[in-house]
C-alpha cells in the first residue's frame, strides 16, 4: 500500500475536543472547533495539539457537516503506509472465522476499524467502497486498492451514500461489475445487484438475524416479514420450514427481486407492496403469525427525530402484537445510532409490557465491530408471547 507520510498542519484543540481525542473518540464535532479551522481545506491532515501543547493525535479536516475532524490516530507519530497496512490486516484478522461461514462480509467498518468514514464490503470476488465524506475519498481509494490486491478480488466499485449522490456518481474502480453477484451464508445462497441495490447492495449486518431465523423450528408456521426489502429473511424462514411467508415492503422493485431470487417454493410466499403503517392498521385481525419480523429503515437521522421514531416503533409493536399467534415470536430491529441501545430496549419493553418476554438479543457480527457509542447502531431483540 503506497502511502507517503502525511503532510500536516498544526491545530490547537479546545478542551472538550482534546478530551474526546484522549478518550479515543474518532470524531471532533464542528461545535467543538474554533474559527481558526476555517482556513483549512477539505482533506487537510491536522496534527492535533492538546492544552499542554502535547501532540494528541492526527485527523482529517472536513469543512462541511457536523463532523469537522475524523481522528485516525492517537499519539505523536503521524500515520504512514505501515500504519494503514496494519489497520487493514487487523480488520481482516477479526473476520477470519466469519469468512468460513460466508463469502460476503464488511472488510472495513469505518471508525470501528480505525479508518473513519471508509467502508468496504466484499461480495465473493467484488468489493464495494463507500466514503462518507469528501475528506476521506483519497484514503478510501487507497484502502480499496489494497484490499483488491491482498484478497485477490476481481473488481471494485465506488458507491456513494445517498447524501452524497447529488454531488458524485458511482463509478467502477477496477475490473467489470456483473449485473448480479451470488454469495453464501452457511447453507443459504443469496444474490445481490451491487450497482443498483441499497447501501453496498445488501444488508450484511443482518446476517446474524438471517442465521437465527434459518435455525428456528418454523415447520408449518406462518411468518410476517415487514420491511422485507429483497426477501433474504423470507428465504431464511422458508429454509427453516415455514409454510407461509408474507413479505411486505413499500418498494415494488425490491419485492420483484425477492420473488425472482429469494424463494425456493414461490407458492409459499406472498409479496405485498404497501405503506406498512397504513397496511398494518387495515390488516384483518384474524390474520395471525407465528413469527413477525419488524425491521424498519432508519427513522432518526437527526436528534430531533428520535421521539417521532420511537412513537412509530411503539405503533408498529402494538400492531404486531395484535397479529401474533399464541406463543408466537416478534423480532424487532433498530438501525440508528441516534437511538441508544438502552433507549431502544426500554421502548420495546414498555410497548409489550409483561405480555411478551425478551428471549434473545442478537449481537453485532464480527465484521461490524463496535468501538465507540455512536458505532452501536444496529440493535436486534427477540420477544416471545
Amino acid at each position: 500500500m503506497e502511502v507517503a507520510a502525511v503532510i500536516t498542519k498544526r491545530y490547537q484543540l479546545k478542551k472538550e475536543a482534546a478530551g474526546a481525542v484522549k478518550q479515543g473518540h474518532p470524531w471532533i464535532y464542528r461545535s467543538q472547533m474554533s474559527t481558526a479551522a476555517e482556513s483549512f481545506k477539505t482533506g487537510q491532515w491536522l496534527k492535533l495539539i492538546g492544552p499542554q501543547n502535547e501532540v494528541l493525535g492526527y485527523g482529517v479536516y472536513d469543512p462541511d457537516g457536523l463532523i469537522a475532524i475524523r481522528v485516525f490516530k492517537q499519539g505523536e507519530t503521524p500515520p504512514d503506509a505501515g500504519w494503514f497496512a496494519a489497520r487493514i490486516v487487523r480488520a481482516l484478522k477479526k473476520r477470519e472465522q466469519l469468512v468460513k461461514y460466508s463469502n460476503a462480509y464488511r472488510a472495513i467498518h469505518g471508525e470501528n476499524d480505525s479508518l473513519p468514514g471508509v467502508v468496504v464490503d466484499v461480495y465473493s470476488q467484488v468489493c464495494v467502497l463507500q466514503t462518507y465524506s469528501a475528506s476521506v475519498d483519497g484514503i478510501g481509494r487507497l484502502v480499496a486498492r489494497s484490499l483488491l490486491k491482498s484478497l485477490g478480488l476481481k473488481a471494485a466499485i465506488w458507491k456513494f451514500p445517498v447524501k452524497r449522490k447529488t454531488l458524485r456518481e458511482d463509478r467502477v474502480l477496477s475490473g467489470r461489475i456483473p449485473d448480479e453477484v451470488s454469495f453464501r451464508e452457511g447453507k443459504l445462497n443469496f444474490t445481490v445487484s451491487i450497482a443498483k441495490g441499497q447501501k453496498s447492495g445488501a444488508f450484511l449486518d443482518l446476517r446474524g438475524l438471517r442465521k437465527w431465523v434459518s435455525l428456528q423450528p418454523l415447520a408449518g408456521k406462518r411468518v410476517l416479514n415487514l420491511f422485507s426489502y429483497t426477501g433474504t429473511l423470507g428465504l431464511a424462514a422458508e429454509s427453516a420450514g415455514a409454510k407461509e411467508i408474507w413479505n411486505v415492503d413499500v418498494s415494488k422493485g425490491a419485492l420483484e427481486v425477492a420473488k425472482k431470487l429469494h424463494t425456493l417454493n414461490p407458492k409459499k410466499h406472498s409479496f405485498i407492496a404497501a405503506d406498512i403503517f397504513e397496511w398494518f392498521e387495515k390488516l384483518d385481525p384474524k390474520e395471525k403469525f407465528d413469527l413477525i419480523i419488524v425491521d424498519p429503515p432508519m427513522m432518526a437521522g437527526r436528534k430531533d427525530q428520535v421521539e417521532t421514531a420511537l412513537k412509530a416503533y411503539r405503533k408498529l409493536y402494538r400492531e404486531a402484537e395484535r397479529h401474533l399467534a399464541p406463543k408466537g415470536t416478534v423480532v424487532v430491529a433498530c438501525c440508528t445510532s441516534r437511538i441508544t441501545r438502552g433507549r431502544f430496549q426500554e421502548t420495546v419493553a414498555s410497548a409489550f409490557g409483561n405480555r411478551l418476554k425478551k428471549r434473545k438479543e442478537i449481537p453485532p457480527e464480527d465484521d461490524h465491530p463496535v468501538s465507540f457509542p455512536e458505532g452501536d447502531y444496529l440493535k436486534v431483540l427477540v420477544y416471545q408471547a
